[in-house]
């Protein structure tokens, strides 16, 4: 008898989301958990509603561009996502990957409950200890509670993928 679990979201920023999106949906297709993705704006003003890519690069939304992750918990879990966040940017840089330099682009966790932001803390210490510290660098990834979603619009979705010789972030790959 198989057992069907709830699916359960996770939001992470981590430079430009065509890089963010491919590499987790690279790494975790359906049959390693992840469901479904979308790339989208979140972390901004709550002022800046339902925003465009043109607005989030100009910078005063504040919003950041991240991918919204729909897992299934019972086939990968949060604590693993969390941790290969950290394994495929440059967590050390404030509101930079790479070239890409503006706060659309900075280091971010955005939990949508008190279990995620629990484990999303302890695995941040996790990997600094073990990754960062010895290497005198510290980490400044953000850590919030999720708030508005706005998707991308269409042509962002699964943009690497659709278009294989895209930009892609040099950051976006596995550091250990």
């Amino acid at each position: 008898m198989s057992t069907t679990s709830t699916p359960e979201i996770a939001i992470f920023a981590s430079g430009c989301f065509w890089g963010t999106e491919h590499i987790f949906v690279k790494h975790f297709p359906p049959a390693k958990g992840v469901l479904k993705t979308a790339v989208g704006y979140t972390g901004g003003s709550e002022d800046a509603k339902d925003p465009d890519y043109r607005t989030v690069c100009s910078g005063v939304t504040q919003h950041a561009e991240a991918v919204r992750i729909e897992f299934d918990p019972a086939v990968v879990s949060y604590f693993d996502l969390v941790e290969f966040f950290y394994r495929t940017h440059d967590p050390t840089t404030v509101n930079r990957q790479g070239g890409d330099v503006g706060t659309q682009y900075r280091s971010a966790i955005f939990t949508t409950t008190p279990e995620q932001a629990a484990t999303a803390q302890r695995v941040t210490e996790e990997v600094q200890a073990k990754h960062f510290t010895p290497k005198g660098t510290k980490i400044v990834t953000e850590i919030h509670s999720a708030g508005a979603w706005w998707n991308a619009e269409d042509y962002h979705q699964l943009y690497l993928f659709n278009n294989p010789q895209g930009y892609q972030c040099p950051t976006h790959r596995l550091h250990w």
